[in-house]
């Protein structure tokens, strides 16, 4: 390739350059890395320049990394995604109208909820897709409570990336755009929301640029 269209810093948290992505100590402990964002930051915007990439964003920051860079003095070029958790449990409702203020898209993972790997997700949560109110607009639309919650997101201006392995599961992950939620449905499932994080990545909750000890 000559270029790739999206490059990102995935998480707002370093570890220790090596051989392992999230290397640990003799003791289990994992190594972490101090490090400057903005100067990261600046990489990638020399990766844009050279011509590179297309567009460079983040994902996993919250306000206050997302202002260290829309601050950074000489700022060449903004974020111009933030990809982080997003469904009906887990709305982020501030994060995404600071994000519109600064032109920046949010990009929605586990816009389904997500796996009940209890490795690194937060199995004690409830599990999205079996929730009655998507369900019965689902029946409505004869939809699946995924392309509900899918639809909703996508009428909020989020971008959804969910994830499946199952074919018949990517069709249906399509074909979402034939349909529409009423306002009064749409409010229905933003009461939906629990402030419910999947991915709670609390094996790293001791980092210093760790991002979800913030409001938003």
């Amino acid at each position: 390739m000559d270029y790739v269209d999206l490059y990102i810093i995935e998480l707002p948290m370093a570890f220790k350059p090596g051989d392992a992505i999230y290397p640990r100590d003799e003791n289990g402990k994992y190594i972490y890395h101090e490090t400057n964002l903005c100067a990261t930051w600046e990489a990638l915007e020399a990766c844009k320049d050279a011509g590179l990439v297309k567009s460079i964003g983040v994902s996993n920051f919250n306000r206050r990394q997302l202002e260290m860079i829309l601050n950074k003095p000489g700022l060449k070029h903004k974020p111009v995604s933030n990809q982080v958790e997003c469904h009906p449990y887990f709305t982020q409702p501030k994060l995404l109208e600071f994000c519109r203020q600064h032109d920046i898209v949010i990009v929605g993972y586990s816009p389904l909820g997500t796996s009940r790997d209890e490795t690194w997700v937060n199995v004690s949560s409830p599990p999205l897709l079996k929730d009655p109110v998507l369900n019965a607009i689902g029946e409505k639309y004869n939809k699946t409570s995924a392309q509900v919650a899918l639809r909703f997101s996508i009428q909020r201006g989020v971008v959804v990336i969910p994830k499946s392995f199952h074919p018949q599961r990517i069709k249906e992950n399509f074909q979402v755009f034939d349909f529409s939620l009423t306002d009064k449905e749409m409010k229905d499932i933003e009461a939906l929301n629990k402030n419910t994080r999947y991915v709670e990545l609390l094996m790293w909750r001791d980092h210093p640029e760790y991002p979800f000890n913030d409001e938003y």
